[in-house]
């Protein structure tokens, strides 16, 4: 587990920053400032030029972690709910803006303002949020040795009618391409989180329990119930308990839905649950594939890395689209059946903003399955019926399957279409042999 230490409690020192000179007035302005509901109270306090600012900073959000950020350098520890700091921010000579550093915080309205009373308007520009890495990055190089693919096999669902599962969320760096690394909030450490499956009629017992540095939540497509009390958000340290039962088949997502939800979600805070069809029949092998987009933030070496970054997620401007959290990995490590074997794949688009249609270059499906309907059933032995599709077309957050054989030996690209452009696009092999 991965410990900020000013959200743990930790003594943080806050010292006064330097920035233009003016003559002090030996006197401190102290104000009290609050945070909840995703903003500074007050937003905007006064200060005359000249005097010392000091600022008694008390996080009151029941739910969440909140600090703030000055644009002279001044901060304070990332403050857990019910926790406060005084922070100084020096002598001041012009006003200057601040804002919640925690990540979808800004975005969401986390600004501050300090003016100055006879100072300078703007001696302190705001910090502009980071929109692209600083250093080249190759989202395409070749994975080292030690590099393993995420497992996308899936294996059928058992006959346990009851499913108990504990999800603890951690922050932690993962690998989103070869040699390319994001601080990411993960459930149980994968990105996405564990694939749970089962039948209709099934309860699903969740335990989440939240070891990260600020709030987070869950939410289940699978299941129907008011989302008040299963799916708020729970602050770090907390433990929650989620109980539904699968009422309806499909393939559904989960994911955290803590605000800002789509910076959670691409922060790898995601995953599928599998309730099978019941006129679902056995094939010769399954694989589950959940496409998201990737954004990366201005540090991306190992130790060092960033966390998603919020401004990118909100102009839509990814990256990288891939499967299962990792840019090509199964171009290096394919996907494998033998001819005449039926493969299931089970496609979820997890996004949070790009749609996908799914196709394997070569191949045809006879079987198509998207969000609870049948839209082709072919025959499995007949596999010159005269029906067959070419895509399975899904927007964010929708799911399905689609069934097929292949007819040859030979390498298959699973590609995911409608994408910016080639550079962007999620891809995998899938590699036939006789």
């Amino acid at each position: 587990m991965l410990v900020d230490p000013g959200a743990a409690g930790f003594p943080v020192t806050s010292t006064a920053p330097t920035g233009p000179q003016i003559a002090a007035s030996g006197h401190t302005t102290t104000v009290r400032v609050t945070t909840k509901d995703m903003r500074f109270h007050p937003d905007t306090v006064a200060v005359p030029a000249g005097d010392r600012l000091v600022i008694e900073v008390a996080n009151t959000d029941p739910e969440t972690s909140h600090d703030l950020v000055l644009a002279n350098g001044a901060k304070t520890r990332r403050l857990r709910p019910g926790t406060s700091q005084t922070l100084d921010a020096g002598v001041l000579a012009g006003s200057l803006d601040g804002w919640c550093s925690v990540v979808g915080h800004r975005q969401m309205g986390m600004r501050f303002t300090v003016r100055v009373i006879g100072g300078s308007a703007s001696a302190h520009p705001a910090s502009p949020s980071p929109t692209a890495t600083t250093t080249p990055v190759d989202l395409h190089g070749t994975p080292g040795p030690d590099v393993r693919a995420t497992d996308a096999r899936l294996a059928p669902a058992t006959k346990t009618t009851t499913h108990r599962v504990t999800l603890t969320v951690t922050e932690a760096e993962l690998q989103v391409a070869p040699g390319v690394w994001q601080r990411r909030w993960p459930y149980n450490g994968t990105a996405p989180g564990p694939t749970l499956r089962g039948h209709l009629g099934d309860i699903f017992d969740i335990t989440i329990v939240n070891d990260a540095s600020m709030g987070h939540s869950i939410d289940f497509h699978a299941g129907s119930l008011a989302p008040d009390e299963p799916m708020r958000t729970i602050p770090p340290g907390a433990t929650h308990r989620y109980t539904f039962t699968a009422t309806h088949a499909g393939i559904w997502m989960y994911h955290c839905s803590t605000r800002p939800m789509s910076a959670h979600i691409a922060a790898g805070m995601h995953g599928v649950v599998i309730i099978d069809p019941p006129e679902l029949t056995p094939v010769d092998r399954e694989y589950v594939l959940v496409q998201s987009e990737v954004y990366l933030g201005p540090n991306h070496a190992r130790g060092s890395a960033s966390e998603v970054d919020a401004a990118k997620v909100t102009a839509e401007t990814p990256d990288a689209v891939v499967f299962n959290a990792v840019t090509g990995q199964y171009d290096h490590h394919p996907l494998t059946a033998r001819i005449g074997e039926r493969v299931r794949f089970w496609v979820l688009d997890a996004g949070p903003n790009r749609p996908t249609s799914f196709h394997i270059v070569g191949g045809q499906f006879d079987t198509v399955y998207a969000e609870g309907a049948w839209l082709l059933r072919g025959a499995p032995g007949q596999p010159d019926a005269p029906g067959g599709a070419q895509v399975l077309a899904l927007a964010p957050a929708q799911g399905g399957f689609v069934e097929l054989t292949f007819p040859e030996a030979g390498h298959y690209p699973i590609v995911s279409h409608l994408m910016v452009d080639a550079e962007r696009g999620a891809h995998a092999i899938m590699a036939l042999t006789p």
